[in-house]
Formats: structure tokens, C-alpha cells, sequence
């Protein structure tokens, strides 16, 4: 498995997503133990979760320990970085709110380390700016955990440059990553991309593929991404994903999966290398 760097720590170049096996739609928990298995027999290192990643308002977390019990049930699950996320909440009407307050996340931070069974998370993630909440205030919380020792890296999601200049500052330059909506149907992250290779924080595309009721439509809808597979006999999703490796060394893709043929698939993006041809004709979509 070819690697990348978050931090200090480095990890699979691909991760797996782990949202859509615990919100609507999610599989039975046999199936997602089985996704999770399969991501790390294939060599996956990183993992991406958050508090919010659940279907009905009283399981909070179900995502955070369905991954806690699948690390700990495989040989290999103490190798694997697991990103979790705090700032959002599923009322269970469907919906998604946001509380970006200091005490809202410092709880939260605690929920998901008793939920993980560790002692510091391995990277702990500001989930979306609250507009109620000044944004300084917010990850002014993801400062005070790391100096006490509650997560071991802080990053930041759906977040402008400007913001992510802001956060690097309030956290000392300690900010190792920012996880923004990117794929062929999301282009307007490429300036808080090249400002990620810029600064060389970590930058992970959520919804690579164009999320979980698209990701299947990518080729049909981006013909160059079809054109690309049928040349090299793969799908589109995994030039896709090659595409994306290929941007910046600072990318990290974390496709959603919930099944095990879906992430093999995905991780081979790593071993498809695309020609300079090629980038240009995808870049161009």
C-alpha cells in the first residue's frame, strides 16, 4: 500500500470513509464489520468517522463504535488512525445542526474517546463552522485538547482558506489536516487544496466519488473519467481516485464504502498511474 503522511504519522494514501454504514441507508452491522475488515487486510491505515455518523437520535456515536469494535476484532487494527469529527448533531428527523461551542466540543471529544476505548484521539476534527460561534473560540476547544492531551492531532472540515489559515494560527501551526467536499461534481475546494500543499497540511476529499447516491453515476456523468477506465480496463471511480492522488502529495481521499468489493476497488487507485495526457483531459471536466 502506497502511503502518505497526516502529521507526524503516516498512513494508507487512500482511507475509508465509514459514514455511510451507520446513517439511512446503512447495511446490517455483519456487512460493515466485513467492509472494515476487508479496508484493513487491503492495508488501509486511516479511518474517518464522526459523532454525528448516525441514523436515530439516541445513538450518537453508532459509527465511532461500530470502528471500535471492528479495530478490535482484526490484528491490524491497532496500526490504524482513526479521524473522528465533533461540531455536528442528528436531531433524527433526518437532519443535520451544528454546535461549534467550546463546551459542546470538549464534551464531545470525551464522548468519542470512551466510544473508542482510547486515551487520546489520533486526530480529533472541528466538523463545520457554526455561524453562533466565533470561529476562534471553536478551534481555540481543538487547542485546549491537544495541550491536555486529549487528541493527538487536530485538523479541521469544511473550512475556506481563510479559515484554515486562522485555525493553523490559533493551534501554534499544529494544524495537520482539512477535510473538504471534493470530486468531479465538487470543483470549488481546488484554492483550500493548493493552499494544503502550500502549507503541507494533510487535504482529504470527502465524497470523492460524489457521495453515496452518485458515486455509482460518476462514469455516466463525466464521460473523460469513462474514457480514461476503458483505456486502462478499471472503473471510473478508481481513476477518480488516481486522479486525485496525482494532484498533490498532500491528498488523502477517504471514499465511503459499505461493502468489501468497493474499498478494494478504491485502494487500487494507488497502483493506477495516469498520464500527463491524460490529468489534463480529467482536470478539464
Amino acid at each position: 500500500m502506497h502511503t502518505r503522511r497526516i502529521g507526524d504519522v503516516e498512513v494508507s494514501a487512500i482511507g475509508l470513509g465509514g459514514m455511510p454504514m451507520s446513517i439511512e441507508g446503512r447495511p446490517d452491522e455483519a456487512r460493515s464489520l466485513a467492509t472494515l475488515h476487508a479496508a484493513l487486510d487491503a492495508g488501509v491505515t486511516l479511518v474517518d468517522t464522526a459523532d454525528a455518523y448516525h441514523r436515530d437520535a439516541h445513538e450518537v456515536g453508532h459509527n465511532e463504535t461500530l470502528i471500535a469494535k471492528a479495530l478490535a476484532s482484526h490484528d491490524l487494527g491497532k496500526d490504524v488512525l482513526v479521524a473522528t469529527k465533533g461540531g455536528h448533531l442528528r436531531p433524527g428527523d433526518g437532519s443535520w445542526t451544528l454546535d461549534g461551542s467550546p463546551r459542546h466540543l470538549k464534551e464531545a471529544c470525551e464522548a468519542s474517546l470512551r466510544r473508542l476505548g482510547v486515551e487520546a484521539i489520533g486526530l480529533y476534527q472541528f466538523h463545520r463552522p457554526d455561524p453562533k460561534v466565533p470561529y476562534a473560540e471553536s478551534i481555540g476547544a481543538l487547542r485546549d485538547l491537544l495541550d491536555e492531551g486529549k487528541i493527538r492531532m487536530a485538523g479541521i472540515s469544511n473550512a475556506d482558506p481563510e479559515r484554515i489559515r486562522q485555525a493553523n494560527d490559533i493551534l501554534g501551526g499544529r494544524l495537520v489536516s482539512v477535510q473538504n467536499q471534493f470530486s468531479p461534481a465538487f470543483r470549488s475546494s481546488e484554492p483550500e487544496l493548493r493552499l494544503c500543499d502550500e502549507l503541507g497540511i494533510a487535504f482529504l476529499p470527502w465524497s470523492p466519488l460524489g457521495g453515496i447516491s452518485r458515486a455509482g453515476e460518476l462514469g455516466s456523468s463525466y464521460a473523460p473519467f469513462a474514457r480514461v477506465a476503458d483505456a486502462h480496463g478499471v472503473s471510473p471511480q478508481r481513476v477518480c481516485l488516481a486522479w486525485m492522488l496525482a494532484k498533490s502529495p498532500v491528498v488523502v481521499p477517504i471514499p465511503g464504502s459499505s461493502r468489501p468489493e468497493t474499498i478494494r476497488d478504491s485502494l487500487a487507485a494507488t497502483r493506477l498511474t495516469l498520464t500527463a495526457e491524460e490529468m489534463a483531459e480529467l482536470d478539464a471536466v
